[in-house]
């Protein structure tokens, strides 16, 4: 099928283009820039100009398509209200991509975080949550799913905290960042609470699966590693990169240190047996190894 990506540049969107031209479908990517453009051309995708606030680029795309992979998320984390704009644009986006296939019966693959249970690792049928920094993404993906009754093969791939490649990427790559922006390597809380993750080439393969398979209004977990300890992670990062691994106030993360302090494994058992997804690449710990000094 010819398949519509937004967000098929960054980490994620990259492996996403590329597992599906692998697996015979034709892709074409949202982009904004010259370089993200001729990225998505040397991957062998077509190109659409735009952004995610470009409403009518994306329903024109959307209808053009066979399915349609929505990634796209402005990820400024940098304040509460420019997290809250970055929700507010992906809502209307994927209100208009929602839209746009009502009545095609066609998929539309959408993408959230895992949710966080007390007591115990988060699964499938948990609900998303509605309030907190990103409590507008878990109303906007579960409306999207709502679109099963209106003709649309909704689905949503719940990523985990950390998708990982080389040691970059997620909350983890934040971790990273941070710590070499500011010499330390920190952790917030007393690092007992513990992150999911999973690397992206094997993320991958579960959008194309469920673009595929999954039916409408479901949801599935793109989790391998079921949660790692932060502290661990953040020792894993200091020792790379040379640099003490102390606890830091979660005020120091921003308006995400909260879910940063959070303790939030997630199972994926019940993706695994129905999808037939079996993740095969590294460990998040074993990839963070590849972090250069």
């Amino acid at each position: 099928m010819h398949v519509f990506v937004t967000g098929g540049t960054g980490l994620i969107g990259t492996a996403v283009v590329a597992e599906l031209i692998s697996h015979d479908h034709s892709v074409s990517v949202l982009t904004r820039s010259d370089a993200s453009a001729q990225k998505a051309e040397r991957a062998g995708a077509a190109v659409v100009r735009g952004g995610l606030a470009d409403l009518d680029v994306l329903r024109t795309a959307a209808a053009g398509a066979d399915g349609v992979v929505h990634l796209a998320f402005g990820n400024d984390f940098s304040s509460p209200e420019a997290l809250a704009a970055s929700v507010a644009e992906e809502t209307a986006a994927l209100t208009a991509l929602g839209e746009t296939l009502v009545g095609t019966e066609r998929p539309l693959v959408t993408v959230s975080g895992t949710p966080w249970i007390p007591g115990r690792p988060s699964i499938e049928s948990d609900p998303l949550p509605f309030d907190g920094p990103v409590g507008g993404r878990g109303r906007t993906v579960t409306a999207t799913l709502g679109l099963a009754d209106r003709g649309v093969r909704a689905s949503a791939v719940r990523l985990p905290r950390t998708v990982h490649n080389e040691g970059q990427g997620g909350f983890a790559g934040l971790l990273t960042q941070i710590a070499r922006s500011t010499g330390v390597s920190g952790y917030p809380g007393d690092g007992t609470q513990r992150w999911p993750a999973v690397h992206a080439l094997d993320a991958a393969v579960l959008f194309r699966l469920a673009l595929e398979q999954a039916p409408a209004g479901t949801a599935w977990h793109a989790v391998d590693d079921e949660g790692d300890r932060v502290r661990d992670i953040a020792e894993v990062i200091g020792r790379r990169l040379g640099l003490p691994v102390q606890q830091v106030p979660q005020e120091s993360f921003g308006p995400i240190g909260v879910i940063f302090a959070t303790d939030q494994p997630a199972n994926s058992e019940y993706t695994r047996r129905t999808l037939g997804w079996h993740p095969t690449h590294p460990s998040l710990l074993a990839n963070l190894e590849l972090l250069q000094p």
